[in-house]
C-alpha cells in the first residue's frame, strides 16, 4: 500500500530558502525553492528565489525560466522585470532589456515606499534607461544627420516629432476649460506667416509703448486680471484670484469698448483696427495691458475655449521673463510679437525686480472658416439667453 505524500510546507520551504541565498549558498536554496515549484504551489516569489538559486549555480535558462515563470503570475511583480531585464541586458539585447526596464519604473510606487534593496535596483533600472536613451538618441541623430534629414531645411514639425521620439518633448493637447472645437491643429506657438497683420500691429510698438507709459501713471486703474464674482463659488486652484501680481488695464472687456481707457490710447486702437479679433457678444475680445509684476508667476493652466488664440505684443520686458507654452519656452522681445494657444498648459513669469507689460488680446483660430465663427457667436449668444446672463470667460 502506497503512503500518502506528506503535505509541502511551501511558507518553511521558502524561509529556508531566502536564509540559504542570503548565506550564499545557492544549492540550498535550490532544493528548497525547487520542491515548492514540483509541489505546484509556488507563487511569483517562490520563482522569483528559484532564479536566484539557478543564477548562482551558473544555470542561466533555468534562471531565465524562473522568471518567465514568476512574470507569468505577477506581470507587474518589479523584482521580476528588473531581472528579466538583467537576463537581457547579459544577453546583449538592449531594446528588449529597455522595454522591462521601463515598465518596473512605470509599476513602481513611490520611492518612500520601496526596501532601500529595491529602490537601488530601481534606480540602476533608471540609469540604464538613461544609457540606453543616450544610445539610441545619438544612433539616429548621427545617422539621420548623415542623411540630411536633421539639417537646417528639415520640417520643423519634424524636428519636433524626433524630440517626442527621443523623450526630449512631451505631447501637450489642447484642454479647454468649457468649450472644444474638435479637429483643430495642436500647435503651442504659430508661425507668424499666418497673421500678415502682425507687421503693422509690431510697426506701432513705440506708441503702443508710450500710451502703457501714460496710463502706468494711475496704478489705480490697473485692476488684478482675475477677480472674484460673488455671484460664483470662490474657487483659486492658482493663487491668482484678486492677486495684483497680475493686473490689467482694458481696452476692450468682454467684447465691449472700455470708453475711458480706449479713448487714453488711440495709437493702439487704431493699430488693431485690421485684427480679427475673436468677436462673441458680451464675451469676447478683450484687449488689455497685461502687467506682471516684479517676482510674480502666472502658474500652469488651460484656457476658456480653443476657438480662439492669443496674441502678445511685448512692450516693457526686463530681464528674467519668460513664457512657456506645452514644451516650448520663449523669452519675450521687445516690439516682437506671438501668437499662441492659451488651451495647452501655459505658464508665465518675471522673475526680475521691474514690472513686465504686453499688450495682450484674442484672435479667431485661422482654421475657422467664417461660417464657424458665427455659429460659435451664436452659439454663446444662446448659452447666455438660457441663463439670464454669461458664464465666466478668462483668457
Amino acid at each position: 500500500m502506497t503512503m500518502p505524500t506528506p503535505p509541502v510546507d511551501a511558507r518553511a520551504l521558502a524561509l529556508s530558502g531566502a536564509e540559504a541565498l542570503r548565506r550564499g549558498d545557492p544549492r540550498r536554496a535550490h532544493e528548497a525553492f525547487a520542491q515548492i515549484v514540483a509541489a505546484g504551489v509556488a507563487d511569483a516569489e517562490a520563482f522569483l528565489g528559484l532564479a536566484h538559486a539557478c543564477h548562482g549555480l551558473k544555470e542561466h535558462a533555468a534562471a531565465r525560466s524562473a522568471v518567465d515563470q514568476a512574470l507569468a503570475l505577477d506581470p507587474r511583480n518589479l523584482t521580476a522585470l528588473i531581472l528579466k531585464a538583467d537576463q537581457l541586458a547579459a544577453e546583449g539585447d538592449d531594446r528588449a532589456a529597455a522595454s522591462f526596464y521601463v515598465a518596473a519604473i512605470k509599476a513602481a510606487p513611490p520611492p518612500a515606499q520601496l526596501p532601500p534593496d529595491l529602490s537601488q535596483a530601481l534606480s540602476r533600472a533608471q540609469a540604464s534607461c538613461e544609457r540606453y536613451a543616450a544610445q539610441f538618441e545619438s544612433y539616429l541623430r548621427d545617422r539621420l544627420t548623415q542623411q540630411g534629414v536633421l539639417d537646417r531645411a528639415s520640417s520643423a514639425r519634424f524636428v519636433r516629432s524626433f524630440d517626442i521620439l527621443i523623450g526630449k518633448r512631451k505631447v501637450y493637447y489642447q484642454q479647454p476649460q468649457f468649450y472644444y472645437f474638435p479637429e483643430l491643429p495642436q500647435i503651442q506657438f504659430y508661425e507668424r506667416e499666418a497673421f500678415p497683420w502682425l507687421d503693422r500691429l509690431e510697426a506701432a510698438t513705440a506708441d503702443i509703448r508710450d500710451e502703457l507709459v501714460a496710463a502706468l501713471e494711475a496704478p489705480e486703474d490697473f485692476k488684478p486680471y482675475v477677480q472674484a464674482d460673488p455671484r460664483r463659488p470662490r474657487y483659486d486652484p492658482t493663487g491668482m484670484l484678486d492677486n495684483p501680481a497680475w493686473s490689467a488695464f482694458y481696452l476692450r472687456r468682454e467684447g465691449r469698448i472700455v470708453d475711458a481707457n480706449a479713448a487714453r490710447c488711440p495709437a493702439t486702437m487704431d493699430a488693431l483696427a485690421d485684427v480679427p479679433l475673436a468677436t462673441v457678444r458680451n464675451r469676447s475680445p478683450s484687449v488689455l495691458f497685461s502687467l506682471l509684476r516684479p517676482g510674480a508667476r502666472i502658474p500652469p493652466h488651460t484656457g476658456f475655449v480653443n476657438t480662439r488664440l492669443i496674441c502678445h505684443l511685448p512692450l516693457i520686458v526686463p530681464r528674467d521673463c519668460a513664457l512657456r507654452v506645452g514644451n516650448e519656452i520663449r523669452v519675450p522681445v521687445e516690439g516682437q510679437a506671438w501668437v499662441f494657444d492659451d488651451t495647452m498648459e501655459h505658464e508665465a513669469w518675471n522673475l526680475s525686480d521691474r514690472i513686465r507689460a504686453i499688450l495682450l488680446f484674442e484672435i479667431w483660430r485661422p482654421e475657422l472658416s467664417e461660417e464657424e465663427r458665427a455659429m460659435v457667436s451664436a452659439m454663446f449668444e444662446a448659452i447666455d439667453a438660457h441663463g439670464g446672463g454669461k458664464a465666466a470667460w478668462t483668457i
